[in-house]
């Protein structure tokens, strides 16, 4: 009977490694940038596009990996977006920079309307290290993802570390990289604040960012964090991009294994339309059902969503009373609804205490945006168990 029991544990023994063995790797997203509609930067007759050039965009990796893939997006162009090459390589290493192939093809045309994944690039890196990709243009192309730090040159070349960074859009959206097991992914769901349109540029110092580097240190390889933040962006208006409601399938849902959303905009729906009109802002009850439907959404994909209170915007162009009790009454709404399944309450963070209504003037330059500074504190405000971190 000992026998045949040792043989049956052995039996189990050898089970169990072979399925350890077989455990299916998973590509997880570890990078993104959320399309967004070509803003026709430059005067008519002569357009600021990509044309002969190749574009270099480096990019932090938010989890480790052992391969990486591109996701090229032409969601939102108008054109078929030719791609005359591409390669990668990990920042700061001596190797060449590796083919970026689509079904093996080094060029290829992205259809207006989609987007394409590349093949498997065998590039290995730890969490946060930096992948530079050239993409070549060789003609004309209007791109259509948010605005990035980028490096152009003229032709088909590789990029150096000499030539200046640039703030334009360009056509990466998502950056997935393979691991034996998937992390938490948490997306930060917001407009200019979250993108961090006034931190450092090339720096990482948006709040999404440096929560990152937060959980990493605190649960290394534990959780990714993905910015899709774009300027501007609202609610449940289109204006420069497409409102929250519109790209969420897009920019969270198409996502690989997103658990976590925190859900911060809706500051560019409330404030006033600006001269010449002034026209006012969307009221709180119309906020509330926007929020509810984003909620909703993300609940139904087995998505948790974490609402943010929205932080003061006191003494900015846009400020006026009605808009600023819409600010008080979505921030009471956000703290005690239901609607999101956890807080993070950024209005308390980094409000001016003998000014609620304003941020300290040492943390912002416009009276809206956070600096350097206040994103740190933004960052330091979250409470990282809400993604399953408990440091010891």
């Amino acid at each position: 009977m000992f026998w045949q029991r040792l043989c049956i544990f052995g039996f189990a023994l050898a089970l169990a490694a072979t399925a350890q063995a077989a455990r299916p790797q998973v590509w997880v997203p570890a990078w993104i940038a959320s399309p967004a509609p070509d803003r026709r930067d430059g005067p008519p007759e002569a357009p600021l596009q990509f044309d002969n050039q190749t574009v270099r965009q480096d990019m932090r990796l938010g989890t480790s990996a052992q391969a990486l893939r591109f996701r090229i997006s032409n969601e939102l162009g108008d054109a078929p977006l030719v791609l005359g090459g591409a390669s990668a390589r990990i920042a700061g290493e001596s190797a060449a920079a590796l083919p970026v192939l689509f079904d093996g093809r080094a060029e290829v045309v992205v259809p207006a309307g989609a987007a394409l994944l590349s093949d498997p690039v065998a590039l290995s890196a730890p969490a946060f290290a930096e992948v530079s990709l050239n993409l070549y243009y060789p003609q004309p192309a209007r791109p259509a993802v948010r605005r990035t730090p980028l490096r152009v040159a003229e032709g088909d070349t590789q990029v150096g570390d000499d030539v200046p960074l640039s703030y334009r859009q360009n056509t990466v959206s998502a950056v997935l990289a393979l691991r034996e097991r998937k992390p938490v992914v948490v997306v930060a769901l917001g407009d200019s604040i979250t993108e961090g349109a006034t931190a450092t540029r090339g720096a990482n110092g948006d709040w999404p960012a440096l929560l990152a580097l937060r959980l990493q240190q605190a649960c290394p390889d534990h959780a990714v964090v993905l910015n899709a933040g774009i300027s501007g962006n609202k609610v449940m208006d289109a204006g420069r991009s497409h409102s929250a409601l519109a790209r969420l399938d897009r920019d969270v849902l198409a996502l690989p294994g997103v658990d976590h959303v925190v859900v911060f905009e809706g500051i560019n729906d409330i404030r006033h339309g600006g001269a010449p009109d002034f026209k006012p802002g969307r009221n709180a009850a119309d906020m509330m059902l926007g929020y509810r439907q984003i909620a909703a959404r993300l609940q139904q994909h087995g998505i948790r969503a974490i609402g943010a209170t929205l932080t003061p915007f006191g003494q900015s162009e846009r400020y006026e009373p009605v808009a600023a009790a819409t600010r008080r009454t979505l921030n009471d709404f956000i703290r005690s609804t239901d609607t999101f399944s956890a807080l993070i309450d950024f209005d308390a963070a980094i409000r001016d205490p003998a000014n609620p209504e304003s941020l300290p003037a040492e943390i912002t330059r416009d009276h809206l945006h956070p600096n350097d500074q206040g994103y740190v504190r933004m960052a330091n405000s979250i409470d990282l168990s809400l993604f399953g971190c408990r440091a010891r």
